[in-house]
């Protein structure tokens, strides 16, 4: 057991599998006592189980984000359980509506039913998510949240629109609430998070010659895994980022820092 997270109670939304799952589980080997939160029971008792099994501190609270009742019952889960909350990793996300076949589209065929849909779990929720652990966090004195955004926040990304929307708009509420809640000693950071092979289904698109392909073409390091997503997430959340807040981080194996054009530097054309 390591101990960065030392002395932390943190929740991770959307633990129960994938990033969050990774994330839960790094920061209980480092110390902080972890609330995991999802909707399907046994994943979630799973999670708990390997925690506690490795040494940790965690405890399983079963939670739809789509219900703010939920998220007030995790917030006191935590302070119940453990006596206080320092951390909030706003991670869980929408997946199951998005992707080929799914709900998510481009803005002339997306109902208003699916985006609500998206936009209840991927931005709506973080803000009940805030709105109610950020009061406990002030009254210890500190606290970190740490939000899993995506690049598609930041390029266009086509039949995502809501998803984009909202990642988007999680981006600028990170700078805000950096700002807004300074004062109380809780700081606001953001991961972009590049493409992550965090479930079967991320999986097969990769072994699709053209989704895959393409979608490897942009990293300029490898494809992304749910731990390098977690440690980056454990960094930020710990006191060793003390001095960053309002930071939006890219964690994408380069694909938001490369311009989509064609290598020049081979070209045989003289412009004079």
């Amino acid at each position: 057991m390591g101990s960065r997270m030392a002395g932390k109670v943190a929740i991770v939304t959307g633990s129960t599998r994938g990033i969050g799952r990774a994330t839960a589980i790094r920061m209980a080997a480092e110390g902080a006592r972890v609330v995991v939160t999802g909707r399907s029971e046994d994943d979630g008792r799973a999670v708990e189980r390997e925690i506690g099994d490795a040494g940790g501190e965690a405890v399983y609270v079963q939670t739809d984000l789509a219900r703010e009742a939920d998220v007030i019952a995790m917030v006191r889960m935590a302070i119940d359980r453990y006596g206080s909350l320092t951390t909030l990793v706003n991670n869980a996300a929408p997946t199951e509506l998005m992707g080929p076949g799914r709900s998510d589209r481009r803005v002339t065929e997306l109902t208003d039913e699916a985006m609500d849909a998206i936009m209840l779990v991927a931005l709506k929720a973080v803000v009940w998510c805030c709105r109610h652990a950020i009061p406990e966090m002030a009254s210890g004195g500190s606290g970190s949240i740490v939000n899993i955004s995506s690049a598609a926040s930041i390029l266009g990304t086509p039949g995502l629109d809501a998803y984009t929307m909202a990642k988007g708009a999680l981006n600028t509420l990170t700078r805000s609430m950096a700002v807004e809640y300074a004062a109380d000693g809780i700081r606001s950071n953001c991961i972009v998070s590049g493409m992550v092979l965090t479930s079967p289904g991320a999986w097969k698109m990769m072994d699709d010659p053209v989704i895959g392909g393409a979608t490897r073409a942009m990293h300029l390091t490898r494809l992304g895994m749910p731990d390098d997503i977690a440690n980056a997430a454990l960094f930020l959340a710990s006191d060793e980022a003390a001095f960053i807040t309002g930071a939006i981080i890219p964690v994408d194996g380069g694909v938001t820092c490369r311009m989509p054009v064609p290598d020049i530097s081979a070209a045989r054309i003289h412009l004079e």
